[in-house]
């Protein structure tokens, strides 16, 4: 696997399991937003794509500007 592959792999397992903490209510927003490193508006935008796509939702710039 390519570096770049790799570290999208990596992006993704974060957000799955910061995204979970959030979902289970063990993390409000704004901490998972800054654990992400991201704003909580776009927290929200992730989740919202996450949730409606899943992680190929998160494809591309869309999650790799945030990190």
């Amino acid at each position: 696997m390519k570096r770049t592959g790799l570290l999208e792999e990596i992006r993704r397992m974060r957000f799955e399991e910061i995204s979970g903490g959030w979902h289970k209510g063990r993390l409000s927003q704004k901490e998972a937003a800054q654990i992400l490193g991201v704003c909580n508006r776009t927290f929200w935008r992730q989740i919202c794509l996450y949730e409606g796509n899943g992680l190929d939702g998160l494809n591309g710039n869309r999650l790799t500007h945030f990190y």
